[in-house]
């Protein structure tokens, strides 16, 4: 009678005993590990900023066009036939308000003054700083906010009274508004009565000074022409009113008029910060790559210094899938941790710079998502190759070598 020996089955190793086999090799040389780990959470870092930083900038150019509006359009003169420089008509403002969609209509003029911290400023020492006539209602069709003080009205229009943009207030050195606080402008003291706040629709307004169109016309020199004209039309018709702003502010020479959008020109630069953020993206996916190169230079190492420990396993009955799935496990967990720890420095990056612009953090949820993963599946192809080859080394072999 033949007794036949009962055929032995490997032990299975669970998920909890994968893991702790492969994280005994990453706790053995924790320096490797932590540089190893470093190059892929510098990759990570870099992709989860560009794409954070990207969308915090978005986020606060869409805050920026809710609050300041996309349906502001602006009418300045061009050159003339003649190639002179054109002006608008003395009644421009009110033609445009009669067209139907346009819900407010302002304007400023330009003016040939200078305006100067005090009268002993040398005349050429201007600043670029331009001065300009100012309807009453240039805030409410602009957007413009006042910081300091008051805007122009009725009472002081007429007066030497002026309002600084906040570019023009910081080169004259005007930190506040008063009564007390007079800057020299066309030949005459004009009290500062306000300071606005930055306008990314109206940039001029921001090195401007603004008068009283009254005071413009009577002290200045200014002969009434509006230099650039602001339309505030119902959403859902400016590219309608657009098609027409120009030959109804200046109907006998229509070719003449300049009309612009400027919320196109933040859209445009917008745009600009895109393609910038593409390529630091497209940097950070090579810095991610190298961390890769440098995950699989680690494993082809620790498969060289660890073949004793590998030919011991083999004999004590470890299989060949199951040294391939130690060493897999292994190199995922070390790339898992540098992935973890790039997308945490890469939130701390957006954090800080966004805190920094005054802008609101936005780290998209699919870019960390999309930052593990990758990290994972770079994992798993740089620990492919070590672990094949660890699973093919002969126990008796891998005994004789150590």
């Amino acid at each position: 009678m033949t007794v036949t020996a009962p055929r032995l089955t490997p032990a299975r190793l669970s998920p909890a005993d994968v893991l702790r086999v492969g994280g005994s090799g990453l706790r053995s040389r924790p320096l490797r590990v932590f540089l190893s780990a470093l190059g892929i959470a510098i990759g990570i870092a870099a992709m989860i900023g560009v794409v954070g930083i990207s969308a915090s900038s978005t986020e606060e150019l869409a805050r920026k066009l809710d609050a300041l509006g996309t349906n502001l359009l602006t009418v300045s003169p061009g050159q003339s036939f003649g190639g002179g420089e054109a002006h608008l008509p003395d009644e421009a403002v009110e033609m445009t308000a009669r067209i139907g969609s346009v819900e407010s209509v302002t304007a400023i003029g330009r003016t040939d003054a200078k305006v100067y911290r005090n009268d002993r400023v040398p005349p050429a020492e201007t600043g670029g700083i331009g001065v300009y006539a100012a309807r009453l209602d240039l805030p409410g069709t602009v957007g413009a906010g006042v910081v300091q003080g008051r805007w122009l009205n009725r009472a002081n229009a007429a007066y030497p009274a002026v309002v600084l943009g906040p570019k023009a207030a910081e080169q004259l050195g005007v930190s506040r508004a008063g009564d007390d606080v007079q800057v020299w402008l066309g030949e005459r003291w004009f009290t500062v009565v306000g300071l606005l706040a930055p306008n990314e629709l109206a940039p001029e307004l921001d090195a401007g000074a603004l008068v009283g169109w009254p005071v413009a016309e009577a002290e200045l020199g200014f002969d009434g022409h509006p230099t650039t004209i602001y339309t505030r039309a119902a959403p859902a018709a400016v590219t309608d009113v657009q098609s027409v702003l120009g030959a109804t502010a200046n109907p006998q020479d229509p070719t003449a008029v300049e009309v612009s959008r400027p919320s196109d020109a933040l859209a445009a630069k917008e745009a600009t910060d895109d393609a910038l953020a593409g390529l630091l993206l497209g940097l950070g996916g090579v810095a991610l790559l190298v961390g890769g190169v440098g995950v699989a230079n680690t494993m082809v190492i620790s498969v060289l210094e660890r073949r004793a420990e590998i030919g011991l396993r083999r004999s004590l009955g470890a299989t060949r899938g199951q040294i391939r799935i130690q060493f897999l496990c292994e190199s995922l967990l070390l790339s898992a941790l540098g992935g973890l720890g790039g997308v945490l420095i890469g939130i701390a990056v957006t954090t800080g710079y966004a805190t920094y612009q005054g802008w609101p953090t936005v780290v998209p949820l699919w870019s960390m998502a999309g930052g593990v993963t990758a990290t994972l599946v770079i994992g798993g192809l740089a620990g492919f190759y070590p672990a094949v080859r660890a699973a093919r080394l002969p126990p008796t072999e891998a005994l004789a070598a150590a």
